[in-house]
């Protein structure tokens, strides 16, 4: 059942590696948050929640209209990626923040790292128009790219599993998914039942039994059993509020965060029944979009667009992108950070 907690006071779980989801990271975590409109990239320390550095673009530069999207982070911390949709260029920084490579895609989406190779993979931007049906893989040292045929129009949902052997992705334009065989290379589509779904994004659990993905047309999180993760099994799904985006488990499994972008709220999904625990609303919440799970499970991120100016900052022009961070403990809002215009996607790795 429900629990609505109104809340007016003052948010991609690590890939596996040699920092895991659930193991403080030495100096605490950092959380890579993308302000789309502004062309800028915050980094907040996860023991404080303050703001670490911001990599603004428009110095290195990109346009005021570069759109950093989404981003991926080593397993060590050592380097950072973030698709720039205007640009149509995903980008390699240290971890100190310093530009290291780049790779040219057009329209470049959600970004999967693979865990036990050197491959980052990147989907389509959903504001990408007619994007060829192909996701890029990257070779991370020197980032040259390689396209793959997907079969399927605007793939946007990316994600891979925690062994790095299967890559999974999904159209936003019709109800199919496909699975890349990272080893053989064998790819097969699998078609999704019901009304049109537009997949958003996915998430694995840490013990790789089940995946999930929100479903944003339906306004439901879809999961399914990966007993086999070349043919993963659609067995659940879960009704939430409208427009739910992307999805984050936190360290132990037990838990599905993910905000609601056309109801301003988030939502905590209990993953041992598959019920609603708990819903977040409250200051600060406007068109939630990215999340992520701080790697004590204590802190859950959540980005917001909020390009309907519902939430008033201070200063500015009243548009102000926030990153909206709840205490999982009893799903309150314990700060909002404001970034600039439209909060996109998120990134957690460790910090120092």
């Amino acid at each position: 059942m429900k629990k609505l907690l109104a809340v007016i006071a003052c948010t991609a779980a690590a890939l596996a590696g040699t920092w895991a989801p659930g193991i403080p990271a030495a100096g605490g975590a950092r959380v890579y948050v993308c302000s789309q409109n502004s062309a800028k990239v915050f980094i907040i320390d996860s023991r404080s929640n303050e703001v670490l550095d911001t990599v603004d673009l428009t110095a290195l530069g990109f346009s005021k209209k570069a759109k950093p999207h989404h981003v991926a982070v080593e397993p060590d911390g050592s380097f950072w990626y973030v698709t720039l949709i205007g640009e149509n260029k995903v980008l390699k920084f240290t971890r100190d923040n310093k530009l290291a490579g780049q790779a040219s895609f057009m329209g470049p989406g959600m970004l999967a790292l693979n865990p036990t190779n050197g491959e980052l993979y990147v989907a389509r931007s959903m504001s990408a128009v007619n994007p060829p049906p192909r996701i890029g893989i990257i070779n991370r040292s020197d980032m040259s790219i390689e396209e793959v045929d997907v079969f399927f129009p605007r793939p946007h949902a990316l994600v891979v599993d925690g062994e790095g052997r299967y890559v999974y992705v999904a159209s936003v334009a019709e109800n199919r998914m496909g699975v890349l065989d990272t080893e053989t290379g064998d790819y097969k589509v699998i078609d999704l039942p019901g009304d049109p779904l537009a997949l958003v994004q996915f998430a694995i659990a840490p013990d790789g039994k089940h995946m999930v993905a929100t479903a944003q047309l339906t306004s439901e999180l879809l999961v399914f059993d990966l007993a086999d993760r070349r043919a993963p099994k659609l067995t659940t799904r879960v009704r939430v509020d409208k427009a739910p985006w992307h999805p984050a488990y936190d360290p132990s499994g037990k838990f599905v965060y993910f905000g609601s972008k056309d109801a301003n709220t988030v939502t905590t999904v209990d993953a041992t029944d598959w019920t609603v625990a708990a819903v977040t609303n409250g200051d600060g919440l406007a068109e939630p979009h990215g999340s992520g799970v701080s790697p004590d499970g204590r802190w859950i991120y959540v980005s917001n667009r909020n390009l309907k100016g519902e939430y008033h900052s201070a200063a500015g022009d009243g548009k102000d992108g926030t990153l909206v961070v709840i205490d999982s403990r009893d799903h309150s809002i314990a700060k909002v950070i404001e970034l600039g215009g439209y909060g996109s996607g998120i990134g957690v790795g460790p910090g120092r």
